[in-house]
């Protein structure tokens, strides 16, 4: 996790290396930590290496807003109370910090755009030059392969009815998403409903994030030896991803068919003020970048929200009785019919609120501070946010802040709560770029699938997340009903589309 950065304002690098808790924050004692400590071990006792995030979230539970945890000699300041989150979103005092597993996948995504440190030069070009490919024109130009990749969806899944057979959710989501943004964005197709296993673009991907995740789990100069075999696999991925998108670049350079998608921008866009273009390394590492994180996040976000609607069936009724309203009987939504599934929406924003699939970002002090005025910070302190226990605070959610209910996104509550308590997709300028590409596919396929069948749990199963990195439900099956949709009721339209949670405007991009 080796790091230098200078922010605007301050004087010189800061010094590289992991950067623990105790070289930030000069009253680290007064932060609660967890009781049992051992000696060199830390806060080990009770832990599971494969849960980290949802032990992180039970022992915030016990400690309160702001704890620290510490591992093999390292401390760690987490933080998850509203006032203290949405201090830390104050972009003229914080920026983000690239620590913990996200800097251990830069060995294969290096200074693409969730990767990359503040004062890499990459990020700025590789944003301006991006952000047009997710404006309103071209996020309508996407749509109808959006809705053409549902389709190879519903057909499998047609197929699975016709056979009696539960599907596999996080599967399907993943082969849907995966082929999205491949052929959304850079016009390939991985064939994912053709095969029978994952495509192996998947496996490696899944490898990498799990290899990235298990670095944090063992002490540093140790894992070489601990993690021998395990990074000769994460290699050989690695590798195997590379190999595949030099192929996809190639193939584009070949035959110039790109019809201008995000590919295209890469290839032949200048940054429209200093004429630079991004160089052949940083293309493949941006590819790979919207490859993984634009598939990943969208497959975990449809998985946790079809499970809470196959939970809640009177949910689903509402949610598929919009649908039956707003589409009618058109065979293929328009692209301005998706925005108007307001209640389809707030499912997708309660389910990335109970559990976001990025599901913690880093933020670093850019100069001395004082955070909420109680905690004191150096220049390059950091702390992580863990957005499920945010999504989680008593203080703004209620007392039933782990039940399932999109009303919580009806207009009028959304704009009554304070800024910065939702935050699914990170935080200011460095907040995800593609959220309106995963907003629009995610309530698009929603919708095509409430209009299509109704959603029968397995009424054994228990939630359970894997993480990767990312948040997945673990061995989720349904079970799936033909549905004839009703006829399109008169009624009166629904409340004006709304600001996000933050109040601030749905389309802001960043990264």
């Amino acid at each position: 996790m080796a790091e230098t950065a200078t922010q605007p304002g301050t004087d010189g690098p800061l010094p590289k290396g992991f950067r623990g808790a105790e070289q930030g924050w000069p009253e680290l004692h007064r932060i609660p930590h967890p009781p049992r400590r051992l000696p060199l071990l830390g806060d080990v006792l009770g832990v599971d290496r494969r849960t980290p995030l949802q032990d992180s979230m039970r022992i915030g539970g016990h400690l309160g807003p702001i704890f620290r945890r510490r591992a093999f000699g390292n401390e760690f300041v987490f933080v998850w109370g509203a006032e203290l989150a949405a201090d830390m979103a104050d972009e003229s005092r914080f920026a983000k910090h690239v620590g913990l597993g996200v800097a251990n996948l830069r060995p294969v995504a290096g200074d693409g755009l969730f990767t990359a440190y503040n004062h890499e030069p990459n990020w700025q070009l590789a944003h301006d030059v991006l952000a047009p490919g997710f404006s309103r024109e071209a996020m309508e130009g996407y749509h109808a392969m959006m809705v053409a990749v549902a389709g190879r969806l519903t057909d499998h899944w047609d197929r699975e009815l016709a056979a009696g057979r539960w599907v596999d959710v996080p599967g399907d989501m993943t082969k849907l998403t995966l082929e999205t943004i491949a052929r959304t964005g850079f016009g390939h197709d991985f064939g994912s409903f053709e095969r029978d296993r994952p495509h192996p673009f998947v496996t490696a991907m899944i490898g990498t994030l799990t290899y990235a995740q298990r670095l944090n789990s063992v002490p540093g100069p140790l894992a070489p030896l601990m993690l021998r075999q395990a990074a000769r696999r994460n290699a050989a991925d690695i590798e195997y991803l590379n190999r595949t998108v030099d192929d996809l670049v190639a193939e584009r350079r070949r035959t110039g068919r790109g019809e201008g998608d995000l590919l295209d921008r890469m290839l032949e866009t200048a940054h429209p003020r200093t004429g630079e273009r991004l160089s052949a390394e940083n293309v493949r590492r941006q590819v790979i970048t919207f490859l993984v994180a634009g598939h990943e996040t969208t497959s975990g976000a449809l998985s946790f929200a079809l499970h809470y609607l196959a939970r809640h069936p009177e949910i689903a009724a509402r949610a598929a009785a919009e649908v039956d309203r707003v589409w009618g009987d058109t065979p293929a939504p328009g692209y301005d019919q998706v925005a108007k599934l307001r209640y389809v929406r707030r499912v997708l924003d309660e389910s990335l609120r109970l559990w976001p699939t990025a599901p913690a970002f880093a933020r670093e002090a850019r100069q001395d501070t004082v955070l909420a005025g109680r905690h004191p910070m150096r220049r390059g302190a950091w702390a992580l946010v863990l957005t499920p226990m945010l999504h989680r605070d008593p203080e703004v959610w209620g007392p039933k802040a782990e039940s399932f209910d999109p009303d919580r996104f009806e207009a009028k509550a959304a704009r009554g709560r304070a800024p910065h308590t939702f935050k699914p997709f990170g935080t200011g300028a460095r907040a995800c770029i593609g959220r309106q590409f995963a907003l629009h596919e995610a309530t698009l396929v929603l919708g095509l699938l409430l209009r299509r069948y109704g959603l029968r749990a397995d009424p054994d199963y228990r939630l359970r997340v894997t993480e990767r990195l990312t948040l997945m439900p673990e061995g989720l099956r349904l079970r799936l009903d033909r549905r004839t949709p009703a006829p399109a009721p008169v009624s009166v339209p629904d409340a004006p589309a709304s600001a996000n949670g933050d109040g601030c405007p749905v389309h802001r991009t960043g990264d």
